[in-house]
């Protein structure tokens, strides 16, 4: 018998157990927390963004939901203890982290790229990580469970031209996440990396050739196998089911959500 991944997830419907999503103000994590409220958790919306974090806690409440949110910036270690703790305080427990708050950066050659732009991306991108995984992991440890996912990139998995720091931090989350996954397996605690691919995001369409936003969309899905920008919604879904019991002996590995750009050895444009 085959199931939809909407019965998948009702099978595994979080009642009285808690995430926290950093970059939750926009993009990726607003839609992450919409999902994992739609799932059954109670969801920390986090961001530096206190306008688009109460919209996203709007949302989440239309639709019966239950949120909270915290200004933080994911590179100040004090302020990342800091929704750490008022998690805790919220919901007693940590089930779920979505380490996902990441920056692009300017696109330049490495020639051309400032070493400041490099120290901001590094700090978002790899401190950021860091930081959740180190003060959430004491939390699913104490627990004796927790389900923690960090966010790669297609830029994880190989070389990006004009993206110098945006790949290399992308390339240090995943060995952040398999090294965080062998020192917790034991713990009950496990850690995976989400690789979005061509994803319908601004941050995504920001550096795609075309003047227009539906020039843009075509230009991008003639790279991917299947033919289409994957959306928001597709990465949600991995990251909640990566949260589930479903997922409870998946540890340590990247999970591209592509449409099949990892599985070819040339790109197609055509």
């Amino acid at each position: 018998m085959f199931y939809t991944f909407t019965q998948i997830l009702k099978q595994f419907k979080m009642k009285d157990k808690a995430v926290i999503i950093t970059g939750a103000a926009n993009g990726l994590g607003r839609v992450a927390g919409i999902a994992a409220a739609k799932a059954g958790y109670s969801v920390l919306l986090v961001d530096i963004d206190e306008i688009g974090l109460a919209e996203s806690k709007q949302m989440i409440e239309e639709n019966g939901g239950v949120a909270e949110t915290y200004k933080a910036n994911v590179a100040d270690e004090a302020e990342v203890k800091g929704y750490v703790d008022f998690a805790v305080e919220k919901f007693g427990r940590i089930d779920g982290f979505f380490n996902n708050a990441g920056i692009l950066g300017v696109p330049s050659l490495i020639t051309d790229t400032d070493v400041e732009v490099l120290d901001r991306v590094l700090a978002v991108n790899v401190r950021g990580v860091f930081l959740g995984l180190k003060h959430v992991l004491k939390v699913m440890i104490n627990q004796g469970s927790g389900s923690i996912v960090n966010t790669g990139s297609m830029g994880s998995t190989g070389g990006l031209p004009y993206t110098a720091s945006y790949t290399a931090s992308k390339h240090a989350v995943i060995g952040l996440t398999k090294t965080a996954a062998l020192e917790n397996a034991p713990t009950g605690v496990r850690v995976n990396a989400v690789l979005p691919g061509t994803i319908k995001t601004q941050m995504a369409l920001k550096g795609t050739p075309g003047n227009t936003e539906e020039e843009k969309v075509a230009f991008a899905s003639k790279t991917v196998p299947q033919g289409q920008m994957g959306t928001p919604e597709d990465i949600a879904n991995a990251v909640v089911f990566l949260f589930s019991d479903g997922a409870k002996h998946i540890t340590g590995i990247e999970v591209p959500v592509d449409g099949g750009i990892t599985a070819q050895v040339y790109p197609s444009y055509a």
